[in-house]
């Protein structure tokens, strides 16, 4: 199986998924952080991302969470989408702020 780098441009974290698995569930099988984790079923909308670069396979999107111009502009569920090349995302759900602040040693190396 394909196995594929993901990039969360907020906090620079790279992981690497499967192309049989979410990238949610890649992150989350790693232990990584960068993608808030709801319910995992696209029925909360909390892993709302923006895909900025790569190819992916999306499955059905929540229209309560994911308009269709949202979608077609790159705006998925992570729990609904799986990689088909390295991909380089945003993270742009209701808990970005929490999860995606930069730690103390990040903010300190850029000053």
């Amino acid at each position: 199986m394909a196995v594929f780098e993901v990039t969360i441009e907020e906090t620079g974290e790279v992981y690497r998924c499967s192309a049989d698995e979410s990238l949610l569930n890649g992150m989350e099988r790693l232990g990584k952080r960068g993608i808030p984790v709801g319910c995992r079923c696209g029925g909360c909308g909390v892993c709302k991302v923006r895909i900025g670069q790569g190819d992916y396979q999306k499955r059905v999107m929540s229209r309560e969470h994911v308009t269709p111009d949202e979608e077609a502009s790159g705006v998925v569920l992570a729990c609904r989408v799986r990689p088909l090349s390295d991909i380089r995302l945003s993270v742009i759900g209701c808990m970005k702020k929490k999860l995606c602040a930069p730690s103390a040693a990040h903010a300190a190396e850029n000053i």
